[in-house]
């Protein structure tokens, strides 16, 4: 019923490695990974510009009309991504692998169909756990435009394609993964992110320091009691920093916007621990309400 036409388009095809296992260890609990991890995805996709064609299974399909855009997304998922996995078990950590290939599809209605999807989907199997492959076509225009390293892995075979097709992985992180090693034998990709892009480990260290922090300037404050609290500028303080690194490595929301959030919230605080009849910070939060409007309608 929809028009049938060709175009030349990037596709981005995802799934999860050992689906089958994790789904058999804990049902309800990989689900809602899945779909907490899918609308991360999703997210992102769309902020560089790109479409979700379809999903189906642990699998996701999305076109891009910019190749270096859809490299970019692949990139900002897997890290993101990689935060999420960090404060998970080994064994319950949902890993993406994403191929990605530019090449001419057939379009009938919303999907995409042809050579070009079953060479995206074919790198995409190819892929490390948490990594990225793409064909030579998507790494002639992204070579110098991105700021990752590659690993040439030589010709893919691909059924009903009759030569080889050039692939290379994205170097993520210091390592370089190689496609279809044994997964034993080399590391994640997605989980070679910076230091600073890890919560130590889990996090869960930097919210337990900060909470003494404030808990022994409370005490500070009451056995030195003069009348004054003024362990709560220093607890604020704390409060928002707390905030800031919770959000370094959430998915359910976009981080620049909760951060600007948790600052405008900051910024409500001094104002009420400071009351004087007036509420200035109605001026700082309108500038921060105006740039949160303006990032969100050009998300498109």
């Amino acid at each position: 019923m929809g028009e049938t036409r060709r175009k030349l388009t990037t596709i981005f095809c995802a799934d999860v490695q050992d689906y089958t296992r994790l789904m058999g260890a804990d049902e309800e609990g990989t689900l809602a990974t899945l779909k907490r991890c899918r609308e991360a995805m999703g997210r992102l996709i769309e902020s560089h510009g790109g479409r979700v064609v379809n999903t189906w299974g642990d699998g996701l399909i999305a076109d891009f009309p910019s190749v270096v855009e859809a490299v970019r997304a692949a990139v900002d998922t897997q890290n993101e991504l990689a935060g999420f996995n960090a404060r998970r078990p080994d064994d319950g950590r949902m890993l993406f692998r994403i191929g990605i290939n530019l090449g001419d599809v057939i379009v009938e209605g919303d999907d995409i169909y042809g050579d070009g999807v079953n060479i995206a989907a074919r790198l995409q199997a190819s892929a490390a756990p948490g990594g990225i492959v793409i064909s030579s076509t998507v790494y002639d225009q992204v070579r110098n435009k991105v700021a990752v390293g590659f690993e040439f892995l030589g010709p893919l075979m691909v059924k009903n394609v009759e030569e080889g097709v050039p692939s290379y992985a994205v170097r993520i992180g210091d390592e370089a993964p190689s496609a279809e090693r044994p997964a034993a034998a080399r590391p994640s990709p997605a989980l070679a992110v910076t230091e600073e892009a890890r919560p130590a480990p889990g996090g869960q260290r930097l919210f337990a320091v900060l909470g003494v922090i404030a808990a022994v300037l409370i005490g500070i404050n009451l056995l030195s009691w003069q009348g004054v609290f003024w362990a709560r500028f220093p607890v604020l303080v704390l409060a928002v920093v707390a905030a800031l690194a919770w959000n370094r490595d959430q998915i359910l929301f976009d981080r620049k916007l909760a951060a600007l959030a948790i600052v405008a919230l900051g910024i409500i605080g001094i104002n009420l621990f400071t009351w004087e009849g007036r509420f200035w910070a109605v001026w700082p939060v309108l500038g921060l309400a105006a740039v949160v409007g303006l990032r969100w309608s050009m998300r498109r």
